[in-house]
């Protein structure tokens, strides 16, 4: 098990992500990046600006969401 476990972590730390704003659903952001959140789950509304989630790089900025593409940087969104 502890075998399984070490490899699946392995697997996470060598594949590349980026952190991409504006994505995330309400509570389900990896972190945060101004007021009103502080870490791992404290967006409060769906596709939040300054709350930003790993995605695999290089696809952030392709993933379309009801207020535009996602973004490398803060966005000015709810």
């Amino acid at each position: 098990m502890a075998n399984a476990v070490e490899g699946a972590v392995d697997d996470m730390v060598e594949e590349a992500t980026e952190q991409c704003y504006g994505i995330a659903l309400a509570g389900e952001n990896d972190c945060a990046a101004g007021p009103g959140t502080s870490c791992e789950g404290t967006s409060t509304v769906d596709y939040q600006g300054n709350a930003w989630t790993y995605v695999p790089e290089g696809t952030c900025e392709s993933i379309e969401t009801p207020y535009g593409n996602g973004s490398l940087t803060e966005v000015d969104r709810p």
